[in-house]
């Protein structure tokens, strides 16, 4: 599979079928000349400028009145790079780093930020070989672009850094001269087209995105797996009721579940309360709700992954350039904490309905084992849930709130967009351990419930899930079977 980097519009779909397809890229005749004019443009430029550009012929932050000479542009676009590399920290995650370099790929192909041809291209050869940069989490106050992070991603074009390559960690130089590849010389402005950008944040949030819609989708199937083992209603997630406050989540989840449900014996049981607890009732509310923050945060971020994001910006055709501020991720800073906020509530509803499930309610035994007191059954793993839910709500703080002044003042309200992606990446994986206790529990309980049987659809989720995660009939060693019911949630043949 190849994808070609054009001006069409990259969706976040279109981003999945690349990393799932482990597509390669190649430069579509378009963005090739869109680059090498505005190159040409730049170069032609620089020798009757007549005046200071930042980051052309000037230093960079507050020293942005210092000029530099002609002959030295090159090793101050090579000395930015090098001494912006200065993350620390836990190392990103291999997958969003080529993530990273997708996106400043596609940023750089519109052809306003100066880089040159053979630049692009060879971050084109480090995504198709998989050769990925080491990049460090902290570092980037995400504003000035993700200065740190980028660096690092940068730092192997100018043959230093390290990349991690067939699965080990290597320095950069060695494993570019295996591959027949020189350390690329940066001209004018190259630096900051490199490090000037949202890419860090960006990548960041695609990766969050993605793994937001799949865990919503299995909320809605394991959630639907616990209304059956708590012997619930259906009446809650009626079009009727949703039509009265119709938000499209609302909607949408309601109409999931009666088709989930469809052809449950256990759905049509007569019931003996009347109405069930909120964790089970509002599922709509709650879920809907989780759905329409994806919906806008995806929005906002497809917006920001087809920009240029860098400064300044090179307009060819209107013999301008402007010195602005696209690299500030206040844009998408605020959108990642709305995620954050709206995911750990997909958890904590989780938690809620996992804790009634083993509560010895409804005709189900406590704690879902049949000897309780000699068992302690499944008390625990809700312990665990309660835990992960509790730590969401400190990575909820909101990032974008914050602010500390940076470069001796010039740079002096930042977005932290960059703490935002990062917390937001760990309240994914919390939420995706959440939904696995709860699926632990759901399908423990359910057994109960024999020999009434939920509906086919449930019932194939089940039976898979049964392959790997057995019935606990006396107590055993849980964490396995936790782990293997998180790594189920990975799999998306049951959540299409």
């Amino acid at each position: 599979m190849i994808h070609y980097i054009s001006s069409e519009r990259l969706t976040l779909d279109r981003v999945k079928e690349i990393m799932d397809g482990h597509a390669r890229l190649e430069l579509s005749d378009e963005a090739v000349k869109a680059i090498e004019k505005c190159r040409r443009y730049l170069d032609t430029k620089m020798e009757d400028i007549g005046r200071p550009v930042y980051g052309v012929t000037t230093g960079f932050g507050s020293l942005c009145n210092v000029s530099v000479p002609a002959d030295k542009l090159s090793q101050l676009q090579h000395n930015l790079v090098m001494s912006h590399a200065c993350g620390c920290g836990e190392k990103v995650r291999p997958e969003i780093v080529k993530l990273m370099l997708l996106l400043k790929i596609q940023s750089l192909s519109y052809g306003h930020s100066g880089a040159q041809l053979i630049t692009v291209r060879r971050l084109v050869d480090m995504f198709n070989e998989d050769i990925l940069p080491v990049v460090y989490q902290h570092g980037s106050l995400g504003a000035s672009g993700d200065l740190a992070p980028l660096a690092h991603l940068s730092l192997p074009l100018i043959g230093m850094g390290e990349v991690l390559a067939e699965g080990r960690v290597r320095p950069s130089a060695e494993v570019f001269r295996e591959h027949g590849w020189e350390p690329i010389r940066l001209q004018s402005k190259e630096g900051l087209a490199l490090l000037n950008g949202t890419q860090f944040m960006s990548a960041h949030a695609v990766w969050a995105l993605l793994g937001s819609k799949r865990l919503s989708r299995w909320a809605d199937r394991i959630g639907a797996i616990s209304l059956e083992a708590f012997d619930g209603r259906i009446e809650p997630f009626y079009e009727l009721t949703h039509r009265l406050r119709p938000h499209r989540g609302q909607l949408e989840t309601g109409e999931v579940f009666c088709r989930l449900l469809e052809g449950s014996e256990l759905i049509r049981r007569p019931k003996q309360h009347v109405q069930d607890p909120y964790s089970f009732r509002c599922i709509p509310q709650v879920h809907g709700a989780v759905k329409d923050c994806i919906r806008y945060v995806e929005s906002v971020v497809e917006t920001e992954i087809n920009s240029t994001t860098d400064n300044p910006n090179v307009f060819p055709d209107e013999d301008m350039i402007i010195s602005a501020g696209n690299f500030h991720g206040e844009p998408i800073a605020m959108p990642m904490d709305f995620l954050a906020i709206a995911l750990s509530e997909l958890a904590s509803i989780s938690e809620r309905r996992t804790y009634k499930l083993i509560s010895g309610q409804r005709g189900l035994p406590s704690f879902l084992v049949a000897e309780s007191g000699l068992n302690s059954g499944f008390m625990i793993p809700q312990y665990t849930a309660a835990s992960v839910v509790s730590q969401n709500k400190g990575l909820c703080w909101p990032a974008s709130c914050d602010s500390i002044p940076s470069s001796q003042g010039q740079e002096d309200h930042v977005s932290m967009g960059s703490n935002a992606a990062t917390k937001l990446v760990r309240v994914v994986d919390n939420v995706e351990e959440v939904l696995g206790i709860e699926l632990l529990n759901a399908a423990q309980a359910i057994e109960f419930r024999a020999p009434a049987k939920t509906s086919p659809a449930l019932e194939r989720i089940l039976s898979a899930y049964r392959k790997e995660v057995p019935f606990v009939s006396d107590d055993r060693y849980l964490h396995p079977l936790i782990e293997k019911s998180v790594k189920f949630l990975r799999n998306e043949e049951y959540i299409r």
